[in-house]
């Protein structure tokens, strides 16, 4: 087949799930001339969550989709990193962002609210693209496609199928059988403040993590800078609830976080609800493709939050799918899946380790280990500091490179 029999009958692509990282994908896979179409359970489009870090590789993913406008519009570029101690909020180190990191990387760096993001993706992509109220319930491969049928009795036939549903995948557990994630031993407060309510605190427009024994604590504004997102994160021995995330109590953040700076007990006393949520993780898989059918962000590589790459991830996962199967004749998808696979999961599975490393280093008890961690700290070693982190902030991952990590 030449390219312009693939123009004529492009390759179809199926995408189970309709988050940042299924939508990211779909839109890099229309760019790229495929005929993609999401399958997405749920009857609307949301996100779970609140705030979401758009560091500059996946700015420059987003940018190269279109979306430059609508990041601008709705996001806000923090001037710096600032990491500081739990108690005296003495500063450990101030990492600048915005212009400094934007001329350093070629692309800026966005804090924004989720729901944001999605609709900005959303509506770059045909409505006729994403059917709602779809949820998986069998899959088949056979030489020449995949074939997919839903709870509703609908069926798709298609040369690749991409799981994008999340750390519960029902994609992945078809491929690779039953398993459970982890939980990592941590819970998180997550809300969304009115900036209104904190004015009187002259908040920063940074990205502060204060760090502190057995727990830490984010704030950023989101939003066009209308809302200062916030998460309270501590440890926990276990987590018994069914769901894994569920409405929390304002007054129990706020006992588990006493003693701790004012600016961090007045932030989370101006929420008006808060959402505990339960974080889980898995340890790097050894592979995510299987013939015609691969995975694609936490359905791949779920981790803790701890680096703020989560969607980031997904959102290059988009980028290098596309970059694989733009040019990919129908008997080649399984190779392209392969080749997709084999660039993205050092990477990944990189960040899944230093994420996790991140539970430690942020949460040490105060003693001489938290007294060398914060000396390493203000000497630039650590990972926030943007010469150990430009491998990550440079990455192209709409041009990979199989031997690049």
């Amino acid at each position: 087949m030449n390219d312009g029999d693939m123009a004529t009958n492009p390759l179809s692509v199926g995408i189970i799930g309709g988050g940042i990282g299924g939508l990211t994908a779909a839109l890099a896979l229309l760019r790229a001339g495929l005929d993609v179409h999401v399958y997405e359970q749920a009857a609307r489009l949301s996100e779970v969550g609140a705030g979401v870090q758009v560091s500059p590789n996946a700015s420059r993913v987003l940018h190269g989709l279109g979306l430059a406008g609508p990041l601008a519009a709705t996001g806000v570029k923090p001037l710096a990193w600032h990491q500081r101690r739990w108690d005296d909020g003495r500063t450990l180190l101030r990492a600048p962002l915005a212009e400094a990191l934007e001329a350093t990387f070629g692309f800026p760096h966005y804090q924004m609210h989720r729901a944001d993001l999605l609709a900005a993706l959303a509506a770059a992509i045909p409505a006729e693209r994403i059917h709602l109220g779809h949820r998986l319930v069998a899959l088949a491969e056979h030489d020449d496609g995949v074939a997919a049928r839903f709870a509703g009795g609908q069926r798709a036939r298609l040369d690749a199928l991409v799981g994008a549903d999340g750390i519960h995948s029902t994609v992945r557990q078809r491929l690779f059988g039953p398993d459970r994630a982890r939980f990592t031993g941590c819970v998180a407060y997550r809300a969304v403040v009115p900036a209104e309510r904190l004015r009187h605190l002259d908040l920063e427009v940074t990205a502060q993590i204060w760090m502190g024994p057995g727990g830490h604590f984010v704030h950023y504004f989101i939003s066009g800078g209308r809302s200062v997102n916030f998460v309270a994160v501590l440890e926990r021995a276990e987590w018994t609830r069914e769901s894994w995330t569920d409405r929390g109590e304002i007054a129990d953040a706020l006992a588990a976080f006493a003693g701790w700076h004012p600016q961090v007990t007045e932030i989370i006393g101006a929420a008006g609800e808060t959402y505990v949520w339960a974080l889980f993780d898995r340890p790097p898989l050894p592979r995510w493709s299987a013939g015609r059918v691969t995975l694609l962000g936490d359905a791949a590589h779920a981790m803790l939050p701890f680096m703020a790459q989560g969607a980031a991830q997904a959102m290059e996962d988009g980028a290098t799918l596309a970059a694989y199967l733009r040019r990919a004749r129908p008997a080649e998808v399984p190779d392209a899946l392969r080749r997709y696979q084999e660039t993205r999961l050092p990477r990944t599975s990189r960040l899944q380790e230093m994420s996790a490393g991140n539970k430690t280093r942020f949460h040490l008890p105060d003693g001489p280990a938290q007294r060398e961690r914060d000396a390493q700290i203000a000497a630039g070693s650590q990972s926030w500091s943007l010469n150990a982190l430009a491998w990550l902030y440079d990455h192209d991952a709409a041009e990979p490179a199989p031997t690049r990590a």
